[in-house]
């Protein structure tokens, strides 16, 4: 593929990613609310079924039990489903399709059954969207046994992750922070690379203090660590990519490396993604901590349209920043 100098956006990525793996498996197929003729709300699916026709990118109707439930029975019958909620909010009614069929039914089977399924969901806030537009709500899949979790923070990553999760045997939930949709370009040479899930990626090397994360955290992260590296901190920070199962071993490293750990997510603090490896960071790694394991999360409440109060609710660089010196200072 050509592309321009410039490189892509997360959405083009996206969407040449589908394209590519539909055009190298007849099993791929993409189901979900408007996903055709409109090409999806935010595009990722855009000329799909001009391309492929209706067959293999099908509108369904306004029922998230339908798209979950059509696209786990597909699997089951050897095709590979690329389910789209239109947002990560409107999943909570296919929940339990999601949890109780597709994440057991390997296990539930023996092994006889596979569910290849992908799970896409935009998610996330700072677009001033309210409630039913803006949840970060990974951690309550990341929960569940047989469910694999990720969430890209790159153009590069979004296409390699993709690509991994359609080959997958077992289901995934793949979270796209709107946001990053179109925020930046990368230089994406390789179109054929698969990147493993499980694998968390060295955004930057530093040696005082972590910051591990995902998502848009590796975005604040950056902007905090470009202060404090002007004020002589040199910032860390690991983007995690999967967040289950998260590379422990990746993390282990960071640890050791650094012995100040801050942990950074937009979704609600309590309870969190941060919370487990935090847990997993004291268990297992405490004799290498230097300090206490810091969190980030947004404020346990949920988001409102108002773009004062979001900013508010939500993380920021600046806060970012100040925790990470708070940590240095140890």
């Amino acid at each position: 593929m050509t592309e321009p100098v410039a490189g892509r956006t997360m959405v083009q990525v996206l969407n040449d990613t589908l394209r590519a793996e539909m055009a190298r498996d007849p099993g791929v197929v993409v189901l979900g609310q408007d996903v055709g003729l409109k090409g999806g709300v935010f595009k990722v699916t855009a000329g799909l079924q001009a391309e492929f026709g209706r067959m293999r990118v099908l509108d369904t109707p306004i029922s998230e039990i339908v798209i979950a439930g059509a696209a786990i029975g597909a699997a089951m019958m050897g095709l590979r489903p690329v389910a789209e909620f239109q947002f990560a909010d409107y999943m909570h009614p296919a929940y339990d399709q999601i949890v109780n069929q597709a994440a057991t039914m390997r296990w539930r089977s023996v092994g006889a059954w596979s569910v290849p399924v992908v799970f896409r969901a935009p998610c996330g806030g700072g677009v001033r969207g309210g409630v039913y537009h803006s949840q970060s709500i990974e951690a309550l899949y990341g929960h569940i046994p047989g469910l694999r979790v990720v969430v890209p923070a790159t153009p590069r990553d979004a296409g390699g992750l993709l690509r991994a999760a359609i080959r997958d045997d077992d289901p995934v939930v793949f979270f796209e922070h709107k946001a990053l949709y179109r925020r930046g370009r990368e230089l994406v040479t390789d179109d054929s690379e698969v990147i493993p899930l499980g694998v968390a990626r060295l955004d930057r090397p530093g040696g005082d203090v972590s910051v591990i994360t995902y998502g848009m955290g590796v975005h604040l992260a950056r902007q905090a660590a470009e202060r404090c590296a002007a004020e002589g901190v040199e910032t860390e920070i690991l983007d995690l990519r999967t967040i289950s199962p998260f590379d422990r071993e990746a993390v282990a490293r960071s640890v050791a490396r650094t012995g100040k750990v801050l942990l950074l997510h937009e979704a609600n603090r309590t309870m969190g993604p941060a919370a487990e490896i935090a847990a997993f960071i004291a268990e297992e790694l405490f004799t290498d901590l230097d300090a206490p394991v810091l969190r980030i999360g947004a404020d346990d409440c949920h988001l409102p349209y108002n773009a004062p109060e979001e900013a508010a609710i939500l993380p920021d660089a600046g806060g970012v920043a100040e925790a990470i010196h708070r940590l240095a200072a140890y």
